[in-house]
Order: structure tokens, then sequence, then C-alpha cells
């Protein structure tokens, strides 16, 4: 479920469970970490990281390879932030609260946590498939 944001790069539309979500949001980190360590392995690599050395060429390709898997990641992790907003009923325009310093970023986590509407709604089926209207007759 991890790469189901990556299937469906620039989709907008629909919803998202938590767990595609925040699996991909750890992929993501992980991957990061992952970097972060190589790049301090590299011979010389923290002293180019702290400026005490000019960057090797293997360095700096290694660097523009990252950029461009970064790049490569920024729409579908924005993409899958809109869908599980949509899980929650709420528009994907809600992301730009995160222009608020500390505040968005929390009310953008809470919104990111919170269970999704059960049943359908104005942004698609529910991705889990519960219909509560069917509960009523069970």
């Amino acid at each position: 479920m991890m790469f189901v944001p990556l299937r469906k790069y620039a989709d907008f539309s629909g919803r998202a469970r938590r767990a595609e979500y925040w699996q991909f949001a750890f992929f993501i980190l992980a991957s990061l970490l992952a970097v972060g360590a190589l790049t301090m392995a590299m011979p010389g690599g923290a002293d180019m990281l702290e400026g005490n050395a000019p960057p090797s060429l293997l360095f700096s390709l290694f660097m523009l390879i990252v950029g461009i898997g970064m790049l490569g990641v920024f729409v579908p992790g924005l993409a899958v932030t809109v869908r599980r907003l949509h899980d929650t009923n709420r528009s994907g325009w809600w992301i730009l609260i995160r222009l608020i310093p500390f505040l968005g970023d929390l009310v953008i986590f809470v919104f990111l946590v919170l269970d999704g509407t059960a049943g359908p709604n104005r942004f698609g089926a529910d991705p889990k498939g519960r219909n509560p209207a069917a509960e009523v007759f069970d």
C-alpha cells in the first residue's frame, strides 16, 4: 500500500485511507534517512556538508540524483495528502493552512490522523467499504 501514491501519481480526486498516507510518509522518511546515512558515509561527506571541503564530483552527482528523486515524490505526496483530506470530508484546499507556521502543520496533522468519514461522502466511496446505512438494517 505504500506505493499506491506513486501509482496514482497526480490523482487528486477520491479518498485515501490513513494507512495509504502514513505508509507513504514512512517510506519517504526512511528514504531520507538512508540518503543521509549514505551522504555521511561518502568519503569526506561530513566535511562537505559542513562546508569545510569542496564537493567532489561523486557527491555532486549523488545530490543531483537525490534532488530529482525528491522532485519526483513531491506531486504524489501532495496528491495523497489531498485525497486523505477528502477522506475526512474536507476540501484539498485545506492544505494551504500549512502556510501558517506551526499552527497550520498541527491542524493538518490532526486532520491526517482522524478516521475518515464512514460511508460515501462528496469525494467518493469509503475506501474501507463501510456503509452506515446498511448497519441500520443488520
